[in-house]
């Protein structure tokens, strides 16, 4: 008897309950809500020949970000050279291998192929969707989902793909279909986190804060559920919300209720609580000792090599704690090493660059500070990220400009970002600081 998946994909070395089992992994995974490690460790014990079970927890592992993780995921990867495969799980692991070698540019053109060939595994465009966000590749965001949605009529799970291709949409900057596809998805399946993330972008990169607050607080029952994966990173859309409407202080008691709530060990957690505590930095705002706490957590999370996009996050921590000496760790690292992978690569030439001028921003050598941040606007491509995240960038350089005094840089930059969201607090405040009118 051949066993599959809810999607009709074969499952090579299952039984039906270790299939059941995985149905239940990737749903949880699709939600991002609930481990969907425990499941698949169950569907091993059960069958061990599962090649499948071990791919979804190699993909899990290795799209974590974090060093130790990582490492977990190529060993996986070896274990599966002598488990049983057919097409579907030998495609797999063409693409996991270098994945879980941090060669994420690789590993989504093997995705690519993959999904082609077929596009009703969720797993594998769970998975690619997921490298895309991590490449910041947004146009493959969209059409790697507008190419595999057509198969999906009929299929279960398909209003995960309507969620996948909203955040694709918005990315692109096409924010009316992103939204329709997010709505869709959330009237098809209400815990749907990820098309809830897919519309809090689109209502943050339209400057639309309010319909953002209102939209996350009405619905936070369907995305703030304990064992969601993504909770933080949706409270600190909320508290984006808050920040654009003028109004700090409850952002930064989301920052101490939530973002930091229960002290989350999670590098995405950690990426959003530095990224929160700068920008309220930059508006004036004293956050006390916080940085401490947050800085003491990065340092088993940031080591140079892995992911720079957290390695920038991590230097924020240690640059806000005052504990320059670790940023400047990550820059030796970043110079010294010989390894030629993808990551090094791109902490080498985008995420040192950054780091330097987070540190000449530090220093109050503000021309210094400018040069490194107005090139790293450039960088989507080789750092990451979403444009919502990426924005702290143009933060510091929008500051920075303001007060080294460099006025017609700080006037450009301050006109662009009214040309976006003219409602904004935080752009009306910079307009003011750079002698511009704004009402």
């Amino acid at each position: 008897m051949t066993i599959r998946d809810r999607q009709g994909g074969e499952l090579t070395g299952a039984s039906p309950r270790a299939a059941e089992l995985f149905d239940l992994a990737i749903s949880r995974f699709a939600h991002f809500c609930g481990d969907p490690v425990e499941p698949l460790r169950e569907a091993l014990a059960d069958s061990p020949d599962f090649s499948m079970a071990l791919i979804a927890k190699a993909w899990i592992y290795a799209m974590s970000t974090e060093p130790q993780a990582t490492a977990l995921a190529r060993r996986m990867v070896e274990d599966l050279a002598g488990m049983p495969k057919g097409p579907r799980e030998e495609s797999h692991l063409e693409a996991l291998q270098t994945a879980s070698l941090t060669e994420w540019t690789l590993a989504a053109r093997a995705l690519d192929l993959h999904n082609a060939a077929y596009p009703c595994d969720l797993i594998g465009l769970l998975a690619g969707h997921q490298v895309d966000f991590l490449t910041a590749n947004a146009r493959n965001l969209r059409d790697r989902i507008s190419r595999a949605l057509p198969a999906w009529d009929g299929v279960p799970g398909r209003s995960h793909l309507l969620g996948m291709l909203a955040f694709g949409l918005e990315e692109m900057g096409d924010y009316q279909r992103a939204e329709a596809a997010g709505m869709k998805a959330l009237e098809a399946d209400p815990d749907d986190s990820w098309a809830h993330h897919a519309v809090a972008h689109v209502l943050e990169m339209q400057g639309r804060a309010a319909e953002g607050r209102d939209f996350m607080l009405k619905r936070r029952a369907h995305w703030a559920q304990p064992d969601n994966f993504l909770k933080v990173h949706n409270w600190w859309h909320l508290a984006l919300c808050h920040l654009e409407l003028g109004e700090p202080d409850a952002a930064l008691a989301l920052y101490d209720e939530e973002v930091r709530g229960e002290a989350s060990t999670v590098a995405q957690n950690l990426v959003d609580a530095s990224a929160l505590l700068w920008r309220l930095q930059i508006l004036g705002i004293d956050v006390g000792d916080r940085w401490d706490e947050l800085a003491d957590t990065w340092t088993q999370h940031a080591d140079g090599k892995c992911y720079p996009f957290n390695d920038v996050h991590a230097a924020l921590a240690y640059i806000g704690a005052g504990r320059r000496s670790e940023a400047t760790d990550l820059l030796k690292i970043a110079r010294s090493g010989s390894e030629r992978s993808e990551m090094n690569r791109w902490m080498r030439d985008t995420g040192a660059p950054i780091i330097d001028g987070l540190l000449a921003y530090d220093s109050a050598d503000f021309e210094a500070a400018i040069d490194p941040l107005l090139w790293a606007r450039q960088i989507a491509g080789t750092f990451g990220g979403s444009h919502a995240q990426r924005d702290v960038i143009d933060w510091t350089l929008t500051d920075a400009a303001i007060r080294g005094r460099v006025t017609p840089l700080a006037r450009a930059l301050v006109l662009e970002r009214l040309a976006l969201r003219p409602e904004s607090r935080v752009n009306i405040a910079f307009a003011r600081r750079a002698g511009l009118r704004a009402h």
